[in-house]
């Protein structure tokens, strides 16, 4: 199947931390790149990136946070969010983990690409040029639209039947 038509898949790692003030937080990352320069909304993702049919999800999953991050993945139990579709038709697959790294830390990978587009010029760029810890009601209005469902799984998973404090607007 040419490599087009081939279905689109991504997967990631949620950092989740818990707070007394939301019940928990989330590490995103605000996406690299002259596209996402100067935009909040819907411009931060999970850590995340695409992988081929010879790599398992939980495998690609920790490349990429390592890649986008730049440090290993902690120790510690995965909790499976599930598959979402994305807008563009991607697939992807997200793990929680329960972790707390210093978001400033972060040194995360670069790309290339033509820019400005038809100039002739490469520039290298961030994938990921800051992470934040938010709040699930700040990371609702800060994630791509097709990733907020990750965020709902978290909380059931984490409130066991119980409301959050953050549940309601988020």
């Amino acid at each position: 199947m040419p490599s087009q038509q081939r279905a689109r898949r991504s997967a990631g790692l949620l950092l989740f931390r818990r707070s007394s003030e939301s019940g928990f937080e989330v590490l995103i990352g605000h996406m690299g790149g002259p596209f996402w320069a100067g935009r909040e909304s819907a411009a931060w993702s999970v850590p995340k990136g695409e992988y081929g049919p010879e790599e398992e999800p939980a495998a690609a999953a920790r490349r990429e946070f390592a890649e986008e991050f730049g440090c290993p993945v902690p120790d510690g139990e995965w909790v499976a969010l599930g598959e979402a579709r994305q807008s563009g038709g991607k697939t992807v697959t997200v793990w929680a983990l329960e972790a707390d790294l210093d978001a400033a830390s972060a040194v995360p990978g670069t790309f290339t690409m033509e820019w400005p587009r038809g100039s002739g010029v490469l520039r290298e760029f961030p994938e990921v040029d800051r992470f934040d810890w938010c709040t699930p009601r700040e990371a609702a209005e800060r994630l791509v639209t097709g990733q907020r469902v990750f965020l709902d799984r978290l909380r059931e998973h984490l409130a066991d039947g119980r409301v959050t404090p953050d549940q309601e607007g988020a």
